[in-house]
């Protein structure tokens, strides 16, 4: 891929919707994140076995007919904190990476507040050594949370490495909004460096900006160029009526040159939602994964997954 404009996603349809597989994943196929093994892809989602629970699993595809599915973990693949823990509460993918004979996967944490904000989110970090199949916590607490700069949240990132460096883009919560009598978080996206992947140097000014007040920006997927730029997707929404009306969430675009300055263009994302099914109300949490010659995106659509996984192929 040289660019985004003028091209688009070619959307192949719903993969996996739950259905009780394991006797947990009972509804959502939420925040697809996708790893590349040698004979198939592995793609970690945050399911539902109550609600109000998210945990994650993972549903493996084939390698050259994605829309076959080859397993479905039989349990999550890390229980959730203990009481007073980051992600006592929940626990969602966001990106994962192979890191020598290791896997990390960066999953957002969540937590129940008892004030008028109804939870936290932050950022944790835990590793595999069976090649992504099972996981434990690299660190008790999170890699990132908020700040004296950042003082709602730090959640949702995508993690690559570039020459030797660590980079983390990620959902830092600007507040929240009261909206019809209910408290909403807003958040823009943000970019921070590391030596290990753990402990991080925050720019402290947003990568991409809010494009109004009330927007709220999440869930970047990162990938670099032919021409040795980089492309982001990310998801975006409004504050008013965003879980099923006019404000829900769909899937902008950015690119930038150096990963530092970044230009937003959501009309190149190539993607948006269909007159009808599925992903007619909301397109959200894009995952985009080069295999061999082919781009995929796995995404969710309405009810932030309700449905389950669905993909699309680039061209």
């Amino acid at each position: 891929m040289a660019d985004a404009a003028g091209a688009g996603w070619s959307k192949q349809g719903l993969l996996f919707t739950p259905s009780g597989e394991g006797g947990w994943m009972n509804s959502h196929a939420q925040v697809p994140t996708a790893l590349l093994l040698d004979d198939r892809i592995r793609v970690y989602v945050a399911s539902r076995p109550k609600p109000g629970l998210s945990l994650t699993g993972y549903i493996d595809l084939d390698i050259e007919r994605p829309d076959r599915v080859l397993a479905v973990s039989d349990r999550p693949i890390l229980d959730p904190g203990g009481p007073g823990t980051f992600d006592e509460h929940g626990i969602m993918p966001s990106a994962v990476i192979a890191d020598g004979d290791l896997v990390r996967l960066y999953y957002s944490g969540w937590s129940r507040l008892a004030g008028a904000a109804p939870y936290h989110n932050t950022t944790g970090l835990a590793v595999s050594d069976d090649g992504g199949r099972t996981f434990r916590r690299a660190c008790e607490g999170p890699v990132l949370d908020r700040s004296p700069y950042e003082a709602f949240s730090a959640t949702s990132p995508c993690v690559l490495r570039h020459e030797g460096q660590w980079h983390v883009f990620y959902s830092a919560g600007l507040g929240w909004l009261e909206i019809d009598g209910k408290q909403e978080h807003i958040y823009d996206l943000r970019h921070a460096t590391s030596q290990d992947g753990i402990d991080w140097r925050r720019t402290r000014r947003p990568a991409i900006a809010q494009a109004f007040p009330e927007e709220a920006l999440t869930r970047p997927t990162i990938l670099e160029r032919a021409d040795g730029g980089w492309a982001m997707w990310f998801c975006h929404r409004g504050s008013h009526g965003f879980r099923g009306g006019g404000d829900a969430y769909r899937i902008g675009f950015a690119r930038s040159d150096d990963l530092v300055e970044w230009t937003r263009d959501d009309a190149a994302a190539g993607i948006g939602v269909s007159p009808a099914g599925f992903d007619s109300e909301m397109i959200a949490y894009p995952c985009v994964l080069r295999v061999g010659e082919r781009l995929l995106m796995f995404y969710n659509g309405n009810g932030f997954g309700r449905d389950g996984l669905a993909w699309a192929v680039w061209g």
